[in-house]
């Protein structure tokens, strides 16, 4: 068994015992999010993404149990992507929280009480790192929203880390090290990475930043050898982290 195997695995452990709700998914667990990721409530735009967020992995990885209580910051309203396998699929036994862009976050939410949240999870809802957004106070935020022992998941546009991080965000894209940063200096404890969501031919160096590349697909409406360059590639090449609160 690998080094980095067995420090998760004591880690895990540890978790379990602080907060009961960390645990692997049951195989009832597993089959409701095939299920709900593949229904057709979702719509077919939706439903045809799967292959570029793949969101049976993710959720599987960030260990999101139906009982829990799961935040998820900026969705995207009531037809969010994630929104739409994550809330069915916590309705039983489970609370799901949007926490939407008119919602006073990073201040307070008051839907979100400090320490309650067993997951807060984000899916490419990346501004208030780069738009020159005070982005520490928002990771500061998200770990009081989580219980000891709770995790924060992270699933975001990864950056060249050649290219120094430009606070104005232009291309979209977010070098890992950034987010690591902030992350850190909030408290987390890095559990795990993994590349469920990462893409080896996005070359990370468009017009348009991440946005000529699929679903965006800006600036080649009228330039047929790009649309077609861009498409073969498909979407942005994505980090997926995992952090705990001690």
């Amino acid at each position: 068994m690998r080094k980095s195997v067995i420090s998760k695995f004591v880690v895990l452990t540890l978790i379990a015992l602080v907060n009961p709700a960390y645990a692997e998914l049951t195989e009832s667990e597993l089959t409701s999010l095939k299920t709900l990721i593949d229904s057709d409530h979702r719509s077919e735009k939706a439903r045809a993404r799967n292959k570029y967020r793949h969101p049976f992995e993710t959720l599987k990885f960030f260990d999101v149990k139906s009982n829990q209580t799961v935040v998820e910051i900026w969705p995207g309203g009531q037809g969010g992507w994630y929104r739409s396998i994550l809330e069915p699929y916590l309705a039983q036994s489970g609370n799901y929280i949007a926490v939407r862009s008119k919602d006073s976050f990073p201040k307070p939410v008051s839907k979100v009480p400090d320490n309650t949240a067993d997951r807060v999870l984000v899916f490419r809802a990346h501004g208030f790192m780069i738009y020159d957004k005070p982005a520490q106070q928002y990771f500061d935020a998200i770990y009081k929203m989580l219980k000891p022992g709770g995790v924060f998941g992270i699933v975001d546009h990864r950056g060249d880390e050649a290219v120094p991080q430009d606070p104005k965000g232009v291309s979209g894209y977010v070098n890992q090290s950034h987010v690591l940063m902030l992350a850190k200096n909030a408290g987390f404890k890095l559990l795990a990475s993994a590349e469920i969501n990462a893409n080896s031919a996005d070359i990370k160096d468009y017009p348009r930043g991440l946005y000529s590349l699929p679903p965006s697909l800006k600036g080649s409406s009228f330039n047929k050898e790009l649309r077609e360059k861009v498409l073969k590639i498909g979407e942005s090449d994505r980090m997926t982290l995992q952090f705990v609160k001690p």
